[in-house]
C-alpha cells in the first residue's frame, strides 16, 4: 500500500493515524504505517516532552508526527486564559450546573484536579507545544483547524518538517495550498471531531483536482481496507483515520462504561454538535449533546469559550461515568468498531481488505484471472 507520499516519509503503508494515545501512535508507526500524535490535551511543555521521550524509545528509528490545534480564525486575541473565563455568561455556567444537577452527576473528590483542560485550542499554547516538538525528530506537523500561521510553516520547513492541514471543503484545500501546506487531508463530513457538510466520496476528488500536484490524504468514514482502496482510487496518496483506533488495547480511554458506549453503537448513533469545543465536531449523541443543542438552551460559545465553560463538567461525567452523558469524538465508522483489537490486527485487516479489494477490481477490469 504505498504511494509517492508513504516512500517520501519512509512508511510501509499509506496509514495514517490521528490519536491521542502515544501508546497508539508509536503501536502504527511500528506497524508500518505512520501515528500522528494529538498534542491539544498537553497543556504543560513538560508532558509533551515526557510522552514524545516515550514515543522515540518506542517507535524503532521509525517516523511519526505531531498534531496541533491553531485555530484559523480567533475568539478572542491578547488576554490570558483567566480573561476569556470571565467572558464566560452566569447563564451558560448556570446551564451546565442545571445539567449536571439533573443526571445526579457527582462533584469531584476535594483536592481533584478537573483533569483535561481544553486550552490547546489557544494559539500560544499550540505555539508553546511547538517548541517542544521541534526538538524531536518528527517528520509530519498537522493542523486540525486549517492552515497554520506562515511563520510556523516556515519554521517546520527549516526543521525538514512536512505540514499537513484539514480540509472540509476544495475551497479551503485551495487556501492550504496558497498557504505552502505540503499535505491536504480531505476531511468529510463522516469523520470524527471537528468536520464540515461534504461528504468523503464527493470531497476526497474536488480536493485532490483543487490542489494537484500536493499530496491528498483521504479522511471520514474510512475504517476498512475497501474504503482505503476506494480513497486511494478517488486519487489520495493516503488516509487519515481517527476514531477506528478508539477501541485498540493499545488506547487509554480509562472508561469501560465508554468503551461499551463505542463498542455498540451504530453508525446513526453521532451527531455534529458545538457542545465540546463551540465549533461542530461529530460526537456520540448524549443527552448532553441533546441539552447543548437544544434551542430552549442557551446554545453553544464560540471557541475557546465553550471548551474553558464545559472542562470541569466532562471530567466530572468521564471520572464518574455517568453513562446518560458519557461521550467522546467519533466518526460514523463507530459502527464498524464493534470488538476490541490491537493496533498492529487492526492494521492486518485493513491490508487484507485493501489486497482483496485491489484483486476485486483486477477481475472486473479483467486484469486476472483468479
Amino acid at each position: 500500500m504505498k504511494t509517492e507520499l508513504s516512500r517520501t516519509l519512509g512508511i510501509e503503508h499509506a496509514i495514517f493515524g490521528f490519536t491521542p494515545f502515544p501508546a497508539v501512535a508509536a503501536a502504527l508507526t511500528r506497524a508500518g504505517g505512520f501515528g500522528v500524535l494529538g498534542a491539544v490535551r498537553y497543556t504543560a511543555p513538560d508532558d509533551l516532552a515526557r510522552d514524545l521521550d516515550w514515543m522515540q524509545e518506542h517507535t524503532d528509528g521509525l517516523p511519526y508526527g505531531l498534531d496541533v490545534v491553531m485555530p484559523a480564525k480567533k475568539a478572542v486575541e491578547g488576554v490570558g486564559e483567566a480573561e476569556i473565563e470571565a467572558m464566560i455568561p452566569e447563564e451558560h455556567r448556570a446551564f451546565v450546573r442545571a445539567t449536571l444537577a439533573k443526571h445526579g452527576v457527582p462533584e469531584l473528590a476535594e483536592g481533584e484536579a478537573s483533569g483535561w483542560r481544553i486550552t490547546g485550542w489557544m494559539e500560544q499554547v499550540a505555539r508553546n507545544q511547538l517548541d517542544v516538538a521541534f526538538d524531536y525528530p518528527i517528520k509530519l506537523l498537522a493542523n486540525a483547524l486549517g492552515s497554520p500561521p506562515p511563520d510556523v510553516v516556515a519554521r517546520a520547513h527549516d526543521h525538514g518538517v512536512l505540514v499537513a492541514a484539514l480540509a472540509g471543503s476544495a475551497r479551503h484545500a485551495r487556501h492550504h495550498a496558497e498557504a505552502g501546506i505540503d499535505v491536504v487531508v480531505a476531511q468529510g463530513y463522516e469523520a470524527g471531531g471537528h468536520t464540515g457538510e461534504i461528504a468523503s466520496m464527493v470531497l476526497t476528488p474536488e480536493v485532490v483536482d483543487a490542489v494537484s500536484p500536493l499530496p491528498v490524504l483521504a479522511a471520514g468514514g474510512i475504517g476498512s481496507g475497501e474504503q482505503i482502496a476506494a480513497g486511494l482510487a478517488l486519487g489520495a496518496q493516503g488516509v487519515w483515520l481517527g476514531s477506528i483506533w478508539l477501541t485498540t488495547t493499545e488506547a487509554e480511554l480509562h472508561s469501560r462504561a465508554l468503551t461499551a458506549k463505542l463498542l455498540a453503537a451504530g453508525s446513526g448513533d453521532t451527531v455534529r454538535s458545538r457542545a465540546l469545543t463551540g465549533k461542530p465536531a461529530r460526537q456520540l449523541r448524549t443527552e448532553w449533546t441533546d441539552a447543548w443543542d437544544d434551542p430552549a438552551g442557551p446554545g453553544a460559545l464560540p471557541m475557546p469559550l465553550q471548551g474553558l465553560l464545559v472542562a470541569e463538567a466532562v471530567s466530572r461525567i468521564q471520572r464518574h461515568e455517568v453513562e446518560p452523558l458519557l461521550g467522546t469524538p467519533v466518526g460514523q465508522i463507530v459502527g464498524r468498531m464493534n470488538s476490541e483489537r490491537s493496533v498492529q490486527q487492526v492494521v492486518d485487516e485493513l491490508t487484507r481488505g485493501f489486497e482483496k479489494a485491489v484483486d476485486r477490481i483486477n477481475r472486473i477490469a479483467g486484469r486476472s484471472e483468479s
